[in-house]
């Protein structure tokens, strides 16, 4: 039988996720900022995908996103999302839950202009989850932009930007042998309260 002590310790949860977050970027083959998004519509219907975590700290967890696409329109209409990380490699996982509020315009143009001139000018020429008749539509209106500011930094187009993820819930989950796995559940009701913790049944 194994330990009958629980691997994932009774810390500040920010603090374990930037212990667990470190371990993963020396670890993970690809992408370890990548995270399950999921939402909902205002009628409840749910819909996942896959985003990058570009920021954390303890006011919560940061990507970007069109805010017209079908994730920025259920988000708009229900402002509650579920974030999930999954680190084969290290066999772990943690699942984050909580609402959700825009960024500043000041941080969506900051993290926008940070990205490469090409994405830019990408992200600029997409109306991003709308039919799409023909690939070569989309190039056009790439090469469209990129003619229309032959130089430096595109302008952010006013739809593009980001949301961070207040906590209510971060659970971290550990594989353990058996199938007798480690669990550890952080919840709070609101963002000025301490966090309580618990094991959780695997």
């Amino acid at each position: 039988m194994q330990n009958d002590e629980s691997a994932i310790p009774q810390s500040d949860p920010f603090a374990l996720f930037e212990v667990w977050f470190a371990e993963a970027k020396e670890s993970e083959p690809n992408d370890p900022n990548a995270m399950a998004l999921a939402t909902a519509s205002d009628d409840g219907f749910p819909s996942v995908r896959m985003v990058l975590l570009k920021g954390y700290g303890s006011d919560g967890f940061v990507f970007y996103t069109n805010a017209e696409s079908r994730k920025g329109e259920q988000i708009r209409a229900n402002r509650r999302a579920a974030l999930l990380f999954h680190w084969k490699s290290l066999r772990r996982q943690i699942r984050i839950e909580g609402p959700l509020d825009e960024v500043t315009e000041a941080e969506a143009d900051a993290y926008f202009h940070s990205r490469p001139r090409v994405s830019q000018i990408g992200s600029a020429a997409s109306d991003q989850s709308r039919p799409l008749p023909d690939r070569q539509v989309y190039l056009d209106r790439v090469a469209a932009v990129e003619a229309r500011y032959p130089d430096g930094d595109i302008p952010r187009p006013p739809h593009w930007t980001g949301f961070r993820l207040s906590p209510r819930r971060i659970e971290f989950w550990r594989d353990r042998q058996y199938r007798l796995h480690d669990r550890r559940l952080f919840s709070r009701d609101d963002a000025s309260d301490p966090w309580t913790n618990t094991l959780l049944y695997p």
